[in-house]
Formats: structure tokens, sequence, C-alpha cells
């Protein structure tokens, strides 16, 4: 890493995060880390190409870095964030109150005005970062829900730009979406952007639908001068909604919505991906027969690899397994279950929740049913490198994802790109983003233990008999993943953002 020049840019991403984290040891010295992820591979050769910027915050609070220039070709420009906005901005607002929101109120989203300060001031915060850097009529692309509210600015501040927005969650439904005080300033922000981006269809048309609705709503706002500044920013919000529905080529819903102003938004939906041949280069150096037997080679060896969130359905799925060694439909003696539970938001009091109760859970069942040297659930709760969670993806038999709501879930896309043959199976909630297009696995509803039970079981069985059928789904679904990978979806997005509204590129 090297300092970065103060210079304009034509393509700029804005997330939460950068795509490194600042560490810092014991000594209080500090160092830049990589942050692998699908994002970060999908954006890097976008940025290296327009020699563009990645503006986020460097994952420690009270910290100002210099801007510095990656070794992947673009530059890098952090956003400070107090100890006081992670915790009401990010622990706060983005994920005690929009995440359970957006995921259908599987806990109680908690709505404190304080939060929803904060969360303003810091999406402005981002908004003038990047408008600060960006050249004359350069192309901006908003990540998630944590800056849902940085189009709007940015459009405000510099109306020569041009703007996406990607939601990477799900988007709920009108009458959900309602319950939040602030509504009309979150969508008028959203609106900001000329392209906003869903993984489903779905979603996209939820926000069609609640911007129909909410969207010209004016005359709520208190006349604070903060609020009034804010309501100045996200003036295109009031909609007078002139909506064309068109296109469904590999699952496209596109819209255009024509706000109050005459703009011009369209909305679409982009299933997110991964990046393959990171996948496919590690399955190089798998030693499948190696990890099965330091497991103790077992007849089935079934998988789960999770964010430890609410939201992943965990316990249900280990509440299946349990009834299934209970009634000896699975023997516990010649089953091995794998579940990498990664640390997620542990200062937030629903997710210490959850991992007692996971913990427990687990407990419970090798208490019951494992042995000495040999518990029936290997139970990892930090995060695992590449190479061994492509070596797990590569020995499992079956890989359980059961989420009770995920915008996607591209764990259940790395498990079925690790399976290029057609051997192994998916059981997969109905409820994942990614069951819209990996529908040849065994869905199952994560609300309900039968269902899981009987999907798994399907499974199970279809291996033992070794299914020309089973097989033919795996690879169906392996060219899927494909064909559609991340670089797919975002050339998608980008093409779709340099398209003019209502206009042929």
């Amino acid at each position: 890493m090297s300092s970065a020049s103060s210079e304009r840019y034509s393509f700029i991403v804005v997330a939460n995060r950068l795509p490194v984290d600042l560490e810092r040891d014991s000594k209080g010295n500090q160092r830049w880390v990589p942050s692998p992820g699908g994002l970060v591979s999908a954006l890097t050769p976008v940025l290296a190409a327009h020699e563009g910027a990645w503006v986020g915050w460097p994952g420690i609070p009270d910290v100002s870095p210099e801007p510095l220039h990656s070794e992947k070709g673009y530059d890098l420009h952090p956003v400070t964030l107090r100890q006081r906005d992670f915790e009401e901005f990010y622990e706060g607002f983005s994920n005690a109150t929009l995440w359970p929101l957006y995921h259908d109120l599987i806990v109680t989203p908690e709505y404190h005005r304080h939060w929803w300060e904060t969360y303003r001031e810091v999406n402005l915060r981002f908004a003038e970062a990047t408008a600060a850097i960006a050249e004359e009529g350069a192309t901006i692309w908003v990540q998630d829900y944590q800056l849902q509210l940085v189009p709007g600015i940015l459009r405000h501040l510099r109306p020569d730009l041009t703007i996406g927005l990607f939601l990477h969650i799900p988007f709920p439904s009108p009458d959900l979406f309602r319950q939040l005080p602030w509504r009309e300033e979150i969508v008028r922000g959203m609106l900001g952007a000329d392209v906003i981006g869903f993984h489903l269809d779905r979603d996209a048309a939820n926000f069609v639908h609640l911007a129909r609705s909410v969207g010209g709503l004016a005359g709520s706002h208190t006349g604070q001068p903060d609020e009034l500044a804010i309501s100045e920013y996200c003036a295109d919000g009031e909609c007078d909604l002139d909506t064309d529905v068109s296109a469904r080529e590999h699952h496209c819903y596109r819209a255009t919505v024509t706000t109050a102003t005459g703009r011009s938004v369209r909305i679409g939906s982009f299933p997110i991906s991964l990046d393959t041949s990171e996948i496919t280069a590690a399955l190089q150096s798998a030693d499948v027969p190696a990890l099965r037997s330091r497991l103790g080679d077992p007849e089935v060896l079934i998988l789960g690899v999770d964010r430890l969130d609410y939201t992943k359905g965990i316990e249900a799925r280990l509440d299946a397994c349990e009834e299934l060694f209970d009634t000896e439909a699975l023997d516990p003696a010649s089953t091995v279950v794998v579940q990498v539970a990664t640390p997620s938001r542990e200062r937030i009091e629903h997710y210490r929740t959850t991992r007692a109760r996971v913990e427990h859970t687990v407990g419970r069942i090798n208490g019951r049913f494992g042995e000495i040297g040999r518990p029936v659930v290997h139970y990892l709760h930090h995060a695992v490198d590449k190479t061994e969670l492509v070596n797990l993806y590569a020995a499992a038999d079956i890989m359980l994802v059961t989420p009770l709501k995920d915008g996607m879930n591209l764990v259940a896309k790395e498990y079925v790109c690790a399976h290029p043959e057609g051997d192994g199976a998916l059981v997969l909630s109905e409820f994942a983003g990614a069951a819209a297009e990996l529908h040849d696995a065994y869905l199952c509803n994560p609300h309900d233990i039968e269902s899981i039970k009987r999907a798994l079981l399907s499974a199970v069985r279809d291996l033992r008999d070794d299914s020309t059928q089973s097989k033919e789904r795996m690879q169906a679904m392996n060219h899927t993943v494909m064909e559609h990978d991340v670089h797919y979806w975002a050339e998608s997005f980008l093409s779709a953002l340099a398209t003019p509204a209502g206009g042929e590129k």
C-alpha cells in the first residue's frame, strides 16, 4: 500500500467498509489487511480499469488514515467513524433497525431517533467524501442498506453524477416497511440513484410498490434545520409513478419510475454471484480423503456454513438433525455434522442470544449421541480461510443452507461450484434468494422442522442410491452458477447504469 494522490475519479465505489481492514496489534501498531469477499473480487477489475476509487470505513473507529493506493490498481479513501457513530449508525440503526425490518421481523426492530440522526450524519459524511473526489460526470456505485441516503444527498451535491445503488439484503413488503418512522426519507434517498438494483424480482417489485405509496408523502418534516437539509438533498423522492415493467431474462425484473421532478429512476433485479475462479482454483489443492479421515470417515457428512446470525436458521437445522438421530432415520454413529458459525455483531443482544441457543443445542446433541473422541456435531465458532472452506465444501455430501430469510446466500452457490461432477446435494431454504436460481436444490421451509427433515432425508436417500437424477440436478445448478458469476453480475448492473433511461445502449 502507498499514499494516494489527491486526484478526481471517473468511477467510485461507496461501501460501508473498505476492501481492506485497518488492524491494530497489542502494541498499537497498525497495518492494512485484505478483506476477502465476492464484492471485492467483482469490483476490483472495474476499479482498476478506470483507475477508480473505493470510499469506505477502515474498520477501526476514531482513526483518520490518509488515502492510499491499492496494489490492485485503485485508490482507497477512508471515511472516519467515531465510536458513537459505530454504535449508533452501524450497530444501532443499520443492524438493530433496518436489518430485522428488512428480514421480515424475525426479531423486533428498534426505533430510536438518535440512531436515525447518526445514520443521516454518517450518510452525509460518505456523500461529501465521494462528491469531493468525483470528476465531472463520474459514475458512482453505492452499496447496501447502510448507505441508502447517499444517492439522494449526492444528487443534491453533484447533479452531474451517474449514481447506482445496489441493495445486498432483501427488501421488505410495503406493509412492513411502513412501520419505519423515517420511511419517506429512506425512499427519497434511494430515489436519488439513476439505477437501483436488488437480488430478486420480488424485492424490486416491493420497492416499486412502496415508492408508489410512500414516495408522494410530503409535509411530514418537523421544520428542524437538519431535517430540512436532508429533505432538500432528497427532493426527487416525491413520486408521480410512471412504471414500465419489462424483461425477465435470468430473473431480471425491470421497471422505470418517474419522479415528480420528471427524472427517471430504473429499478431492476440483478442476482449477485461469486468469483467461480477462486473456488475452482482452491479445488485443485483440496484433499477430501484426508479431511473425511480426520472426521472419522462418516458415511454421511453434512455441512453448514454461516455467519452466526438469527436469520440463518442454524438452530432449526440442528433440531432437525437431532430429531432424525432420535428416530434413527439418520444413524448418529455414521453421520457427522460440521457447522461453521463465523462470529458476527457480537455486541448486539440478539446475536449473543442466538449464539447461546446454538451452542446449547450443539452441546445437547453431542451429549446425547456423541462418544469420547467422536462428537456428532463439529462446531467452529471462528472464521475459516478459503482453502479450508473449499475443502469442506468438496468433502460434504450434503450442504444445509436454511436461512429464515436471505437476500441471496452465496454459500449455496459456493457449494454447488465446488461439485462440478454432480456429486453432493444442496438442501436450500425457499426463503434464500439463491432458491430463485438454484431451483434444482432440495427446497425446504426453514420455519418447518418437518420440511427440513424431509428435504434432508430425500438428499440422503438419493445419494445412497447414486441417483442419476440427483447428479443431473447438481450439474444443472453448477452450470447456472458458472454462467452467471460475479463478473456477469457487475457487468449487468454497470451496463444498465450506462444505458440512458428508456434507451438502448
